[in-house]
């Protein structure tokens, strides 16, 4: 079980929390802020019930790796480059920080540029119920450090900054970081804070044993990433619907004509595998009927519909047909659960976009029979939140490679400190 900070003593304690605020900025200016909403519940608790201090820490995208690629850009380009001001803008907390404080209105002081290390005095000075912001902890390579001693030196640091570790960075659970697992072995007491809950609380059940018939829904570009998550999922599902372009990897691994589509050839005998398995464990695997294609992937390519599982040589599959989706329908039907992680076409692309939308409907009114549905994933959740669906999902994953990695049946660092 998971330790919820429902479950402790905050009042008069210092609290050192984790959050994903990893969130897009241009010319530091907060693009999306899923993320910085998402853990305020958590926050807003801690400072309610009377916490001496709340300490909190994130990263912002990689420094040293972002701006090499920023200037390797900015030269090809032949424009100026200022790595000082391209930092600010993309990578600095103090933003962030005004930001928050904004939404909470309340003041969020912010530690400084200077980074993580050497704030116990400035935070032991502040006033009782203070909320602080650390700079990025990417800034420093301990972060990220394959070498345990070289992150232990950096958790070490952070731990000294509170009595309680709060973790509310589902995004970044995956990691074993100085900030996100390392830090646990020098505090007390590490628990989760109501995102994390959240997510362990949905997401789990669906690898474990989620309420059946279980639907699982996958979908993307590759079949190479998503490997594991169809092995972990056929262990309990009904039916496994494959859209996206690794439909058609599995399709010609079924002998289908595929065209110009997406395929992995390398991975056309791992496709056979999983159909052999899906078969001897009485899994419906669901491919598509039909096709809505193009001659190009362009999104002003011109929509073809495609009669058939086959595609013509001079097509690519970009979307499924009218057929696919009523079969969709029928599959979806009778679900107590479904799981979907991964788009069914190239919903950014308008002409395309139908497909994924028309499962995004789908999934929302399985949700009003009283199905428990679970979105992970990064493209699947940019799909419902553009269909204005999110908040007719049970629940809506803040972390994409986290997500997937739970479903695949790992333990994730960041979630087991907390156990």
């Amino acid at each position: 079980m998971i330790k919820s900070i429902k479950n402790l003593e905050l009042k008069g304690k210092r609290v050192i929390m984790r959050v994903d605020f990893n969130v897009p900025m241009k010319d530091g200016v907060v693009q999306d802020d899923t993320r910085i909403l998402a853990a305020i519940p958590t926050i807003k608790y801690i400072i309610e019930k009377g916490a001496k201090s709340v300490v909190l820490m994130s990263h912002l995208g990689d420094p040293s790796k972002d701006a090499k690629k920023a200037k390797e850009k900015a030269e090809k380009a032949g424009k100026a480059w200022d790595e000082a001001s391209y930092i600010a803008g993309k990578h600095r907390m103090r933003p962030i920080a005004e930001y928050l404080a904004a939404k909470l209105s309340l003041p969020v002081i912010f530690a400084g540029e200077d980074g993580c290390y050497g704030k116990k005095a400035f935070i032991e000075g502040q006033a009782d119920g203070a909320l602080i912001m650390l700079e990025n902890t990417r800034f420093h390579k301990e972060e990220t450090s394959d070498d345990p001693a070289a992150r232990d030196k950096l958790a070490k640091e952070l731990a000294g900054y509170g009595e309680i570790f709060v973790n509310d960075a589902f995004g970044t659970a995956h990691r074993d970081h100085a900030s996100t697992a390392s830090i646990a072995k020098f505090v007390s007491v590490a628990a989760a804070g109501f995102l994390m809950e959240k997510e362990v609380q949905y997401l789990e059940p669906m690898v474990t044993n989620p309420p059946k018939p279980m639907v699982a829904i996958i979908g993307g570009a590759k079949v190479s990433s998503k490997i594991a998550v169809l092995e972990s999922l056929l262990k309990n599902a009904s039916a496994l619907v494959i859209g996206g372009g690794m439909a058609y990897t599995f399709l010609k691994a079924q002998g289908h004509d595929v065209g110009k589509s997406l395929v992995e050839d390398d991975q056309l005998d791992t496709a056979k595998q999983i159909l052999s398995v899906a078969k001897t464990k009485g899994v419906n695997i669901v491919l598509p009927l039909d096709h809505i294609g193009a001659e190009a992937f362009d999104a002003a390519a011109a929509p073809v519909a495609i009669d058939g599982a086959a595609l013509p040589a001079n097509l690519m599959g970009l979307d499924v047909g009218p057929k696919t989706l009523e079969l969709y329908r029928s599959v979806l039907a009778g679900a107590k659960s479904i799981v979907w992680n991964g788009p069914v076409g190239v919903f950014e692309f308008e002409a395309f976009a139908r497909g994924t939308g028309e499962v995004a409907k789908m999934v929302a009114e399985a949700t009003g029979r009283g199905a428990i549905t679970v979105v992970g994933g990064g493209d699947s959740v940019a799909a419902v939140n553009k269909f204005k669906l999110a908040d007719r999902m049970s629940h809506v994953s803040t972390g994409g490679g986290a997500s997937l990695e739970l479903l695949e049946g790992k333990k994730l660092p960041g979630i087991e400190v907390c156990k």
